[in-house]
């Protein structure tokens, strides 16, 4: 919860309700897409919270 992760494009895994993450590993995983919110963030976000994991 409250965890900020990237999702990977994958058609296949949409057509089952499955979403690719990119979990703390730095691995891709499919999860069930009614765990997740997807929300959008301006581009400003996006670059500080890459820069805060590297």
């Amino acid at each position: 919860m409250r965890k900020l992760y990237e999702v990977l494009a994958d058609s296949d895994a949409e057509k089952h309700g499955q979403i690719r993450v990119i979990d703390e590993s730095g691995e891709d995983y499919l999860y069930p897409a009614i765990a997740f919110s997807r929300v959008s963030l301006p581009e400003s976000v996006i670059e500080r919270v890459f820069s805060a994991h590297a």
